[in-house]
């Protein structure tokens, strides 16, 4: 993986972590996955429910469990580059290791978008009691998107473009609020999830 420098990020940084993944496999692999699992796509959803004037996607929840199961080889491949992702993003501001010297990853989303797809409510990561565990946000661009499907953040008036392998890591608080633009023509993938504290410290 190798370290992008998003804009704004300099005197007054964004805390979003950027990096590209290598090789482009990881992304084409866990595509063929979603395509090939028709049986498992279901409506995209948010904590309100299903709303398509809030979320308009396609998406299949993967838990930890399955991710050793045969076939699902591309997920343990994707999961071992994140961490080396996180691993850096943690040497950018080693105090987080202070205070959360372990974290886990739950159940995750992959997500595709058709025309007119979004997620165009401004959210957060962590905005009730069931979200209070939750740290970081993930999420990797499975293709390149050339018209609409930005990944909005306001707060910094940063828009990310999605391109094959981009992966962002952010804090899940209000201070990241985002959302993701109305995409114009072609298809999105992404593949995207929470980092959070252990529900078990022994």
């Amino acid at each position: 993986m190798k370290r992008i420098d998003l804009p704004g990020a300099g005197a007054n940084p964004n805390f979003i972590g950027s990096w590209m993944l290598e090789p482009p496999s990881i992304c084409t692999d866990i595509v063929e996955f979603f395509e090939a699992h028709p049986a498992l796509q279901r409506p995209g959803a948010t904590a309100g429910g299903t709303n398509t004037d809030v979320k308009k996607s396609t998406d299949i929840v993967i838990h930890p469990v399955d991710i050793a199961k045969p076939g699902n080889e591309a997920f343990q491949t994707y999961i071992e580059a994140l961490f080396a992702c996180y691993t850096d993003y943690l040497a950018q501001w080693p105090f987080i290791g202070t205070f959360m010297p372990r974290s886990e990853i739950g159940s995750f989303n992959l997500q595709r978008y058709d025309p007119g797809g979004h997620f165009q409510r401004l959210h957060t990561e962590r905005a009730s009691l069931s979200g209070l565990h939750r740290v970081f946000a993930w999420m990797t661009y499975l293709n390149d998107v050339e018209d609409g499907g930005a990944t909005y953040f306001p707060h910094y008036d940063l828009a990310v473009q999605p391109q094959a392998g981009e992966t962002l890591i952010w804090p899940a608080e209000w201070t990241h609020a985002h959302a993701g633009q109305v995409l114009n023509s072609g298809v999105k993938y992404i593949i995207t999830g929470w980092m959070h504290f252990p529900f078990r410290t022994d």
